[in-house]
């Protein structure tokens, strides 16, 4: 008897029946981990178009992550190009990457050697700011981006880390195993040390937003507290968060650096089990929900681009170009990504005053009055 799963992977679908976005591209440079590669590239480019890198988790395919992630609708809207490296089952019989393996997380090897490869590939063929890439992904893929973050840091504006794990935490699947029921205990001069060593980069380094879920009872959420210890030091960062507050009814931390810039946040969703946080009642939602994909009244993809600073097709953004340039005259690059993106976290889009129906008040207290049925 055929499983429909498996069926649903070979149609490229990931098990959802949605319509398959993305694009294959060819094989770019040696390929050593064996990964194929996917893409999105909007019918509109931003004049100064991102890279946004997604790494799906396992048991998912691109096109099924993508279509419950919505971050190909939201290339539509905002113009960056989007790709997708996607596992083979002849890497890895659940289609996890490999994050805990030795030859595939290590500069210049393996998987990240490939994405890396990737990466290049579209900057060439699109035109991409090379101050404008970004690297997001859930569970192994979280735990890959963590992976790219690490080894190939001057690459890398920022990342988003979705029930993932801090970077070289495991060696081989048994260690995997204990880091995903424990999330480690590490201390976090030591966690970043092991980035320090990944690369002979010294900064600047990445910006962060770390996502998990209080209920996941497949990777401890006490890996997303190891991620944060881990990137705090790199940044120079020490002690409790700067800003401590509720976004959507769920606990926010985030820690700023000496410029007063925020450079690594976490999100903490109440319950929420292993997956990524959507909001698919929302007017304006580009999600779907389904296995992995889980409805929690947050749109983890809309909040990571706007950390980002990628909502750069709408007026709104020029104005956050603006204020952020009053901020710091002369700014520019990454800096200026990043700059924009604070300003919009401080002083947001103007919401559209209510509309007030004169008629239909004067009318429900003249009723209330009796004077008029």
């Amino acid at each position: 008897m055929r499983n429909p799963f498996f069926d649903a992977i070979a149609r490229g679908d990931g098990g959802t029946g949605a319509a398959d976005r993305l694009v294959d591209l060819p094989v770019s440079g040696t390929n050593p981990g064996a990964l194929r590669a996917r893409a999105y590239v909007p019918a509109r480019l931003a004049e100064h178009p991102a890279l946004v890198v997604v790494l799906h988790g396992c048991t998912q395919t691109a096109a099924g992550y993508d279509h419950g992630s919505g971050w190909s609708r939201l290339a539509d809207r905002h113009g960056f190009v989007l790709l997708y490296p996607e596992q083979d089952r002849t890497n890895n019989a659940n289609l996890c990457f490999n994050w805990f393996e030795p030859g595939d997380i290590a500069r210049g090897q393996g998987e990240a050697l490939s994405i890396h490869q990737m990466i290049e590939a579209v900057v060439v063929a699109h035109g991409i700011e090379r101050d404008r890439i970004f690297v997001t992904g859930l569970s192994a893929g979280g735990a890959m981006a963590s992976v790219m973050l690490a080894t190939y840091p001057e690459t890398f504006a920022a990342g988003a880390i979705i029930a993932g794990l801090p970077y070289g935490c495991a060696t081989n699947v048994q260690h995997a195993f204990g880091a995903m029921r424990s999330g480690g205990r590490t201390r976090p001069d030591a966690l970043a040390e092991l980035i320090r060593r990944a690369s002979d980069h010294d900064g600047p380094w990445p910006d962060v937003s770390v996502w998990h879920g209080s209920g996941d009872a497949t990777v401890n959420p006490d890996n997303a507290d190891a991620i944060v210890a881990q990137w705090l030091p790199l940044h120079g960062i020490a002690g409790a968060p700067h800003v401590t507050d509720v976004v959507n009814g769920y606990p926010h931390r985030a820690w700023r650096n000496a410029d007063g810039r925020i450079v690594v946040e976490a999100y903490s969703i109440t319950g929420m089990g292993h997956g990524i946080p959507l909001d698919t009642n929302d007017a304006g939602s580009v999600e779907v929900a389904g296995p992995y994909m889980l409805d929690t009244a947050i749109s983890s993809s809309q909040r990571i681009a706007e950390f980002w600073g990628l909502c750069s097709n709408t007026s709104a953004q020029s104005d956050a170009v603006g204020r952020a340039q009053h901020m710091d005259p002369g700014i520019s690059g990454t800096n200026l990504t990043h700059r924009v993106a604070q300003a919009r976290r401080l002083y947001p889009d103007p919401k559209p005053a209510p509309v007030v129906e004169v008629r239909r008040i004067i009318d429900d207290a003249l009723r209330r009055a009796g004077l008029l049925k």
